[in-house]
C-alpha cells in the first residue's frame, strides 16, 4: 500500500494512506494528539496528575509496563521515553506493529526538531533499528521491546499497567474496535490498569464497557471534541 511523509497542522509529520485516506496520526497535529491522549490522559492520569498538569498523588511505584498497539512511526514511544526522563520513572515498553516502516520513512519524520530534542536524535533511530522480539535497553529510564504481530495474536495476562490504542481508525480497519480485540487488552492489563485511545465511537465505547471496563469520555486532542479513556477494575 502507498504510504506517503504529510505534515500535520502543527508542524510536525506523519505517514499518510492514500488508499485508504488515513492517516498514522491525526491531520490536525500528530504530536498534540500523541501528548494529549497518551501522555496527558494516559502516562500523567496513571501517576496522579490533574487536568492542569500538576501532581495530586505519589504513586507507591517508579516502574510501568506500557503496551502500545500500533508502533507505527514510533512517535508515541519517543514522547514516552522523553518523558520518563522528566518524571524520573522507568518505563518498560513494548510496541506491537504489524507492519514497521521503513528506514528511508523513518528518516523522514522530524519529531526530534518538533519536540526540541534534536540532541536525541539518534535515539529516536535506535528505537527503529534494534532488532524485534527482545528487550532492548534504551536509556536508564526506558527500554523497549518491539513484537512484530497481528493485534489479534496478542496473549498477554495481567502483564502491562497502561496501553495506548493506537491502531487505525474503525472506518477503515473496524475488526480491530471489537469485543474480541478489547477483551484480550482488558486481560493484559493488570488490575487497576489504564487503556487511552483517541477513538470515541460509541460502539467502541460499548464494547468496552462489555468486556469489563469502566470506560470515561473525555475532551479529545485538537481537532477532537471527545476521546476514552478505560480502566480494568482491581477486584477486592
Amino acid at each position: 500500500m502507498k504510504r506517503e511523509i504529510v505534515i500535520t497542522a502543527d508542524g510536525s509529520s506523519t505517514i499518510h494512506l492514500p488508499d485508504w485516506d488515513e492517516q498514522y496520526h491525526s491531520k490536525h497535529g500528530a504530536i498534540q494528539e500523541a501528548c494529549h491522549v497518551f501522555i496527558k490522559q494516559g502516562l500523567h492520569y496513571f501517576y496522579g496528575f490533574d487536568a492542569n498538569n500538576s501532581k495530586l498523588s505519589y504513586p507507591n511505584f517508579v516502574e510501568v509496563s506500557i503496551l502500545e498497539i500500533g508502533f507505527g512511526t514510533g512517535l508515541n514511544a519517543f514522547i514516552t521515553l522523553l518523558e520518563a526522563e522528566k518524571m524520573n520513572i522507568k518505563v518498560n515498553y513494548f510496541g506491537v506493529e504489524g507492519y514497521p516502516v521503513s528506514n528511508d520513512e523513518v528518516l523522514q519524520l522530524n519529531y526530534p526538531a518538533e519536540l526540541k530534542a534534536d540532541n536525541k536524535a539518534y535515539v529516536f533511530r535506535k528505537l527503529h533499528q534494534i532488532p524485534w522480539e527482545t528487550q532492548h535497553v534504551i536509556s536508564d529510564t526506558f527500554s523497549l521491546t518491539k513484537q512484530q504481530r497481528l493485534f489479534s495474536q496478542i496473549e498477554d495476562k495481567n502483564v502491562y499497567n497502561l496501553i495506548y490504542f493506537d491502531a487505525f481508525g474503525a472506518r477503515v480497519q473496524p475488526e480491530l474496535w471489537t469485543e474480541s480485540i478489547f477483551k484480550k487488552m482488558y486481560d493484559a492489563l493488570k488490575g487497576g490498569g489504564v487503556l487511552v485511545t483517541y477513538a470515541a465511537k460509541g460502539s467502541v465505547r460499548r464494547a468496552m464497557q462489555t468486556v469489563g471496563f469502566l470506560v470515561e469520555k473525555l475532551p479529545g486532542p485538537p481537532g477532537k471534541r471527545e476521546m476514552l479513556r478505560a480502566t480494568k477494575q482491581t477486584i477486592i
